[in-house]
């Protein structure tokens, strides 16, 4: 299939991550130049789940997200819509309970979980203000949330270089290494137009989330969005 528009119809993206999935870890490790490692290690930081604690890893992919949560004694719940994800990360963490499923129709109870996370998954949700109120509605009262996602560099000549970087280069080095190359074109473009740091800090109140922040990693390349349920 071609890349998927950046209207997101939900089963033109699932389709593009299914073709993806043999290589996905492999390829943002060479995409990012290793900092997708730092990130992840951000984020289980910022989850900060103690042994016990529910959790569920929205946008999971293959499960490597949902293995230190796991690690660290959460129970943690990878969940996707990319069935080809799934299939790869099952053969991977064999002790992972996958479940498929939609990031604005999420097949769990009310106040399920203690804490809930989506990284470099939002984006690709057709409706994100829906997928964060469903966040919102699994999330038990005082529970927390955790966004990461590509944003824009707060330096504005890095910006203009990161810019150039994802139009330019990324799409030719996605050729070599991923099984799909189409998918990391449309990849650059919807970073390119996602909202900013306070334009998602914006969006998360909207949905309903409290006591909203956000800090920085890479310069703004990846911003992580903090928020509570009240």
């Amino acid at each position: 299939m071609t890349r998927a528009s950046l209207d997101k119809q939900p089963h033109e993206v699932a389709a593009m991550f299914d073709d993806v999935a043999e290589k996905y870890d492999r390829t943002n490790d060479v995409l990012s130049l290793g900092q997708d490692r730092a990130w992840r290690r951000a984020v289980v930081s910022a989850v900060a789940a103690a042994p016990g604690e529910r959790v569920l890893d929205l946008a999971a992919g293959t499960g490597t997200s949902s293995e230190p949560f796991r690690a660290r004694g959460a129970f943690v719940v990878p969940c996707d819509f990319s069935l080809g994800m799934l299939r790869t990360g099952r053969r991977t963490h064999t002790d992972l309970p996958f479940v498929a499923g939609d990031a604005t129709r999420l097949p769990f109870a009310d106040d399920a979980f203690d804490a809930v996370t989506i990284s470099f998954g939002l984006r690709n949700v057709h409706d994100p203000i829906a997928g964060l109120r469903e966040l919102l509605r699994v999330t038990r009262p005082g529970g927390r949330l955790v966004v990461c996602e590509f944003s824009h560099p707060a330096f504005a000549p890095f910006r203009t270089v990161y810019v150039e970087y994802l139009m330019r280069a990324l799409p030719p080095v996605a050729r070599r290494v991923s099984s799909s190359p189409d998918a990391y074109v449309y990849l650059a473009e919807s970073i390119r137009a996602w909202p900013d740091q306070p334009g998602l800090a914006g969006w998360l109140r909207e949905a309903g989330w409290a006591d909203v922040r956000w800090r920085n990693l890479s310069g703004g390349i990846v911003a992580l969005h903090h928020a509570v349920k009240r």
